[in-house]
């Protein structure tokens, strides 16, 4: 069976990211590198949004789909965080807690699906994961001391949504944890 676009865009998400890092970490663009790499992880975030709508609105969702999609995002994401913290942009705290959040909703939902269950993803990790990509371009973009202030007022959307975030997807599903104790 051939792959559908939403699955193709999935796909090419994953594929970005390596040329991303290579653009965020390295001088391979001179002066032109954070733009490029900002180009790509803008595109990336775009294929995001895109392959979601067009699998619901063209019923073209699939298991590939729902097991790559929220992984590309976190590959993206992560990526584009550890990148950032490689360059002193973003405390590592701040990388650790976010990137513990993914880790533990991972493993929430492989327990829900041992028990059959299939926990979707909510308002508040859609509105995070938004929070984060508005950070990461906003810290590329690196528009000097002007933007501290907005800067930090993303840094610190994105880390309470994270939280907000897990709490409501534990206190939502606490069902499935208990069926484990």
């Amino acid at each position: 069976m051939p792959m559908n676009l939403p699955n193709k865009l999935t796909l090419l998400r994953v594929c970005m990211i390596p040329f991303f890092v290579v653009f965020m970490l390295t001088d391979l663009g001179g002066a032109y590198g954070k733009y490029i790499a900002l180009a790509l992880f803008a595109a990336a975030s775009l294929t995001d949004m895109l392959d979601g709508k067009i699998a619901r609105k063209y019923n073209l969702v699939t298991n590939f789909g729902k097991f790559m999609d929220p992984l590309a995002d976190k590959l993206l994401v992560c990526s584009a965080m550890i990148c950032l913290t490689a360059q002193g942009r973003l405390a590592a705290w701040i990388v650790i807690a976010i990137i513990s959040r993914e880790f533990i909703i991972s493993g929430f939902r492989l327990v829900a699906s041992d028990n059959g269950v299939v926990i979707a993803a909510s308002y508040w990790g859609k509105f995070k994961t938004v929070f984060q990509m508005l950070m990461i371009i906003v810290l590329i973009l690196d528009l000097g001391e002007a933007a501290r202030l907005a800067e930090q007022a993303l840094i610190w959307a994105a880390l309470i949504l994270t939280v907000v975030s897990l709490a409501d997807y534990m206190v939502k599903n606490r069902e499935v944890l208990k069926e484990q104790a």
